[in-house]
C-alpha cells in the first residue's frame, strides 16, 4: 500500500546528491511539476535525469538545469530548452540521446525485469558506434539495455487510497512505464479518491508499483507553445 505524503518534502525523502531519477511527461504535458519544484528547493545536485526531454528554460526540468543540479540527462531530444542546448554544446552537461521509441522500450524493459533487447533503431548511425550488433532474419539489430532509476517521479490524474493510478489523456505518455521502473515511485496526483471509486478495468498503474502518493490539486499547467490560427 502506498504511503500518502503530507508535503513535497516528505514525498522526496531519501532523494540525495547523485540520485538517478525517471521524470514523466512529454514536453510540459504530464510532468510532476510540484515534485520538480521540490527537487529545486531541496538543492540536491549531480542528478541523472531520464526524461523524454527537459521541459523549457523556466518550467519543468529546465529549472533543475538552470540551477546546475543535473550532471547527466538521458533523453530523446533537446526540444525547446535553450539552456539544455547551451550546456550540452559547451560540454557542461553529459547527455545520452536515445531514439524516442528505444527510450520508452528501455524503460519498459527495466520495469519488466528484462536486462536487454535488440532493436533495428539506430543501426548504421553514430548511435551504434562501439555497440553490439547482431543479425536476425537477414537484418541487423542493435543491443540496448533496460533502464531503471533510484526514483520515478510521475504525474497522475487520480489515485485511490491504495495508490492505484489513472492518468488523463495525453498526460499518460511516459508516466506508466516510468512508474514501473523506479525503485521508489512517487506519484503526484490531482485527486485522491476512496478505495473502489476507480474502475478496476481503467487503472493504468497498479498500486504495487507505487510507494508514495502526493496530492497536489491546482498545480499550474503551462502550454509549451501556443499556436492559433485565424479564419477568414
Amino acid at each position: 500500500m502506498a504511503i500518502h505524503s503530507e508535503s513535497v518534502e516528505k514525498a522526496l525523502e531519501g532523494v540525495e546528491d547523485g540520485a538517478s531519477i525517471l521524470a514523466g511527461g512529454f514536453g510540459l504535458v504530464g510532468i510532476p511539476q510540484a515534485l520538480i519544484l521540490g527537487l529545486r528547493d531541496k538543492g540536491v545536485r549531480n542528478l541523472t535525469l531520464v526524461s523524454n526531454n527537459c521541459g523549457v528554460d523556466d518550467w519543468g526540468l529546465g529549472l533543475l538545469l538552470r540551477n546546475r543540479q543535473v550532471r547527466k540527462v538521458i533523453a530523446s531530444y533537446v526540444g525547446e530548452n535553450k539552456e539544455f542546448e547551451r550546456q550540452f554544446l559547451s560540454g557542461e552537461l553529459e547527455v545520452e540521446l536515445v531514439p524516442q521509441g528505444t527510450l520508452a522500450e528501455r524503460i519498459r524493459a527495466g520495469g519488466a525485469g528484462i536486462p536487454a533487447f535488440y532493436t533495428p533503431a539506430g543501426v548504421g548511425t553514430p548511435i551504434a558506434e562501439g555497440r553490439e550488433v547482431r543479425r536476425f532474419g537477414g537484418k541487423d539489430y542493435l543491443l540496448e539495455h533496460g533502464l531503471r532509476a533510484d526514483f520515478a517521479l510521475v504525474k497522475a490524474w487520480r489515485a485511490d487510497e491504495m495508490g492505484n493510478l489513472v492518468y488523463r489523456r495525453t498526460a499518460r505518455n511516459f508516466n506508466p512505464v516510468m512508474a514501473a521502473a523506479g525503485r521508489v515511485t512517487i506519484a503526484e496526483v490531482e485527486e485522491v479518491v476512496p478505495l473502489g471509486a476507480l474502475d478496476p478495468d481503467q487503472i493504468h498503474t497498479p498500486s504495487v508499483y507505487v510507494q508514495r502518493v502526493l496530492a497536489c490539486p491546482g498545480v499550474e499547467k503551462r502550454i509549451e507553445r501556443r499556436i492559433t490560427s485565424s479564419r477568414a
